[in-house]
């Protein structure tokens, strides 16, 4: 198996890695009940998407 010849400096490896950040989650409100909710996905809430009910909600 090949190994590199030479160390990798710190700015390389840093360079690399640049891109590797977590990033927090774009939410957006539901249009039913208003409950934030990932994009383009069924809101838990009211189980409602793209202004019909998808899912029946969960009745307390």
């Amino acid at each position: 198996m090949p190994n590199p010849k030479r160390k990798h400096s710190r700015a390389r490896g840093r360079r690399r890695r640049a891109h590797d950040a977590l990033r927090v989650p774009q939410l957006v409100p539901c249009r039913q009940c208003h409950t934030p909710k990932l994009p383009h996905r069924v809101c838990h809430n009211c189980g409602h998407y793209a202004g019909r009910e998808v899912v029946r909600a969960k009745e307390a």
